[in-house]
């Protein structure tokens, strides 16, 4: 990982610098795709693995981004980049290339696996080390960055919804892991998700552990009140999400729209004119019905607003949003 070279891309020409051994490997098209970079080689999907011994396994030691790609372009790459390095200074982990590099590792992968739409999984773990919890046995941390496609919910429930279930599990409080800090360590989502999974859903709306609206499983919460967006503030625990920050500082005022952080309690949440969750990967899905368990059954069920699906302001932002990332000025700053 400690040298860049310039790696032929698949005509032979000189490409942007990659981090990587020596000797590059460039697959051949009879292998399994997509093609996935890995700690300085570019690997067919079949091929793509990591060591046993790596504490980004043993222990979710590390930390993610996920990115989409549109027309070809990587969708506000900037500022996942300033995220994602963020995120490891905070767990005390520096990543062994560039920012500039981890770009030039996504461009290649898009190229090599043909991407136009998609989406970007970069991994960057705590390495190699032994069975033990010192990082410091981990001297280089681990690379990954795998272009391939993803599709987190039916087509239909952007027009129609999505049904949501609260979880009863809370998210897991700032002092305890920083919701902020995007680490491998995803498990208190998991288990939320396992209650939506549970009664039929495919989200759920989490709470912190003084009874605030958070956010779901892997997507930002907003509601829209009189007119008024609003979403949960930083400090209420949730991942200060990329497309959440578009939807504020872009496409609300774009629209002429009042955006506001506020701290909101499910019996407000549940009031709301809409409500919508945001994401890269998801990017803005109504919610149409909340719903409430004791961990045997259903005991309510509350619809959202007057509109039967998505509702019109939400509409709006995600026609908006739709209308940016098909037009040939993609946002990657």
């Amino acid at each position: 990982m400690g040298t860049s070279t310039i790696a032929p891309n698949a005509t032979g020409n000189a490409s942007a610098a990659m981090p990587g051994p020596a000797v590059f490997h460039v697959p051949s098209a009879q292998e399994e795709r997509p093609f996935i970079y890995v700690n300085g080689q570019m690997l067919p999907k079949n091929k793509a693995m990591v060591s046993v011994y790596d504490h980004g396994l043993l222990y979710g030691d590390g930390v993610f981004e996920g990115i989409r790609v549109y027309r070809g372009k990587i969708f506000k790459s900037k500022q996942h980049m300033e995220r994602l390095y963020k995120c490891a200074e905070a767990i005390r982990l520096t990543i062994p290339i560039s920012k500039d590099e981890m770009v030039a590792v996504q461009r290649r992968c898009i190229e090599m696996n043909n991407i136009s739409e998609g989406y970007i999984r970069l991994v960057v773990s705590r390495g190699y080390g032994t069975l033990g919890l010192d990082p410091r046995k981990c001297p280089v941390p681990g690379v990954i960055c795998i272009a391939d496609q993803i599709h987190l919910f039916p087509k239909e429930m952007y027009e129609e919804g999505m049904r949501v279930i609260v979880a009863n599990r809370p998210k897991t409080p700032i002092p305890c892991l920083d919701p902020r800090i995007k680490s491998l360590n995803y498990l208190n989502n998991i288990l939320a998700k396992c209650e939506a999974i549970d009664y039929g859903c495919h989200e759920v709306i989490m709470l912190n552990t003084d009874g605030f609206v958070t956010e779901g499983s892997g997507d930002n919460v907003f509601m829209v009140k009189d007119g008024v967006v609003y979403t949960t503030p930083s400090d209420a625990g949730i991942l200060e999400g990329i497309t959440r920050e578009f939807v504020q500082r872009v496409l609300c005022p774009s629209l002429g729209l009042k955006c506001l952080d506020k701290n909101m309690k499910l019996d407000e949440l549940l009031k709301a004119d809409e409500v919508f969750l945001t994401g890269s990967a998801a990017e803005i899905i109504a919610i149409s019905q909340v719903d409430q368990h004791d961990g045997a059954k259903i005991t309510k069920a509350h619809k959202i607003g007057k509109s039967n699906g998505e509702g019109p302001i939400t509409k709006k932002l995600r026609s908006k949003f739709r209308e940016i990332v098909t037009s040939d000025a993609v946002p990657e700053e």
